[in-house]
């Protein structure tokens, strides 16, 4: 078993070496592929990752009118506070909302003399809502919407302490929740395209190496009589093209890291400059046992099927 076993892996080898052109058309196609997979299956680590960070980084700010009573404004702050959704509510003054926005425009002398000249305040009380869940940001938006729809009062019904005025002037939640959403589309059209385009790549490869074992069985038709011959059996005559389907597999596998591990390494840095929650190296460092898995597997099911398809239609034995 161990010698005949020997035997298909030897003529394997020599059914590789001597369609060396060939294979190495099929090897190099085959490391695009690969080299395509692992670069999608990275791509959508990168967009996951991105999508999370935006939806962590998203609340809900909750703006008063100019005529709002604090002591209105911290009772719906207590009744935020009270949601079980709720991991955090802050409460912006006016007085802390002007500080905030001279700081922040503290290079603009012609807006902050522009605002001094106004007199009066012109910015709103905030409440800033921050939910346990990105998930739960809907449900308190719809408490919310039901206090404004309400006149100020809670959705159970109960007086509000604004005695029925609508303190609400405005709820960005809405504009958040279209930006998450838009990326969230913009990321499934890059997953379905780079689905399609591994399709692609799959059939070429596997086209190719189809061929390739096909006219390696037209070249080897004389020793495959004579192997019939002498008594060989099916199994040791076919042995031989699904080992150089599996060579296909490997040596592909092993060129197409050696493309994505300068990939990366050219890339990662400048990605975690414009995103610094994303370290694509620290990823593949941490996961590259998975990754050379995931290439080895995908090289060797292109390979083995290509060439059992094409033993199938070419070699009659």
């Amino acid at each position: 078993m161990f010698i005949t076993l020997n035997r298909i892996i030897k003529f394997g080898l020599i059914n590789f070496w001597r369609n060396g052109w060939l294979s190495t058309a099929t090897v190099l196609i085959m490391s695009v592929t690969l080299s395509v997979w692992t670069s999608l299956f990275l791509l959508n680590v990168v967009l996951t990752s991105v999508l999370n960070t935006l939806s962590e980084k998203v609340d809900i700010s909750v703006y008063f009118s100019v005529d709002a009573k604090e002591s209105d404004i911290l009772s719906l702050k207590e009744k935020l506070t009270n949601l079980g959704e709720v991991s955090n509510v802050t409460y912006v003054s006016v007085d802390e909302a002007l500080e905030i926005f001279k700081k922040r425009h503290a290079d603009d002398e012609i807006l902050l003399k522009s605002v001094e000249e106004l007199g009066d305040n012109p910015l709103e009380a905030s409440l800033n809502v921050l939910a346990k869940d990105a998930s739960k940001y809907e449900s308190v938006s719809n408490f919310l919407n039901q206090f404004s729809a309400q006149g100020g009062s809670p959705p159970d019904g109960r007086a509000g302490a604004s005695g029925g005025q609508n303190i609400i002037s405005k709820v960005n939640y809405a504009e958040n929740k279209t930006v998450i959403e838009r990326f969230n589309n913009i990321i499934g059209v890059l997953r379905q395209s780079g689905f399609a385009a591994s399709l692609v790549l799959a059939l070429i490869t596997f086209l190719v190496a189809f061929n390739t074992v096909r006219l390696a069985i037209y070249s080897s038709r004389e020793e495959i009589t004579i192997m019939k011959l002498v008594g060989a059996s099916n199994r040791f005559v076919r042995g031989p093209f699904i080992v150089e389907g599996v060579l296909h597999g490997l040596v592909a596998s092993a060129f197409a890291f050696m493309i994505i591990i300068p990939g990366v390494a050219f890339i990662g840095p400048k990605l975690f400059n414009f995103l610094p929650d994303i370290n694509l190296v620290n990823y593949l460092g941490d996961n590259f046992w998975s990754l050379l898995l995931f290439q080895t597997f995908g090289g060797v099911t292109l390979g083995i099927f290509s060439s059992w398809f094409a033993i199938r239609k070419y070699l009659k034995v």
